[in-house]
């Protein structure tokens, strides 16, 4: 599955080349030149990857860079900042806002290549965080002094998805304990509930997961996607 990429830049030229480059590298394009509709749009869509022009009227790179890193959608995605300036504290402003990666203007093919090629795996995690597998599993959750079970739906390196059978307020601290297929070693975390749908599934998103626990979750999607992929090519 192809990178999703969202271009902002103002300059016509500029834009029209790094779209072109990234869609020959086989990337999913979204090409801007208004900062303040791609503002609404990292709350709304999620990317892989953002490049980010510094100068731009309206909502400059610096603060559209900060909006993506207080977006529930797009606030782990890297952020390339796209800049004509090369002095130390443009760059770590930059770097304060969220900046991830620079691309120094003027902006070139091999150039603009190179550094895709370079934040290809970066980007392929971020995106790993959020690929969901179905999971069907007991899920053991405790919110403050109450504890009860219900059942999982799906699972990502982020959060967890389950039927929880009574109402669960957004925002509330939670410990969760479950096991993987064909594991006995019980996964241990805590999250905060983000969601509740009319089905009365909770999603929690992670705040603590071990770094055993997280390496078992990441083999089981890992494993979940090879299987999937391994079933489109055998149907092409």
């Amino acid at each position: 599955m192809a990178l999703k990429v969202l271009i902002v830049e103002d300059d016509g030229p500029t834009l029209e080349l790094m779209d072109e480059v990234l869609t020959s590298l086989k990337a999913e394009v979204r090409a801007l030149s208004d900062s303040k509709q791609a503002s609404a749009l990292v709350n709304q869509e999620r990317f892989d990857g953002i490049f980010v022009d510094l100068q731009m009227p309206g909502v400059d790179g610096f603060e559209l860079a900060r909006q993506v890193r207080k977006s529930s959608w797009n606030k782990s995605a890297p952020i390339v900042v796209v800049t004509g300036h090369d002095n130390a504290k443009i760059m770590q402003e930059a770097f304060a806002a969220g900046a991830t990666f620079f691309l120094q203007k003027p902006v070139d093919r091999q150039r603009l290549t190179k550094l895709f090629k370079a934040t290809r795996g970066r980007m392929l995690e971020n995106r790993r965080q959020y690929v969901r597998v179905p999971l069907q599993t007991e899920v053991i959750c405790q919110v403050e002094h109450q504890t009860f079970r219900g059942t999982s739906s799906n699972i990502s390196q982020g959060g967890i998805l389950f039927e929880v059978g009574r109402s669960l307020s957004p925002g509330a601290s939670a410990r969760l304990s479950f096991r993987l297929p064909g594991r006995e070693l019980r996964i241990e975390v805590t999250g905060v509930v983000v969601r509740v749908d009319d089905k009365q599934r909770a999603g929690v998103r992670f705040t603590h997961v071990g770094s055993r626990e997280l390496q078992l979750i990441r083999d089981l999607i890992g494993s979940d996607e090879s299987e999937s992929t391994q079933a489109q090519n055998r149907s092409t």
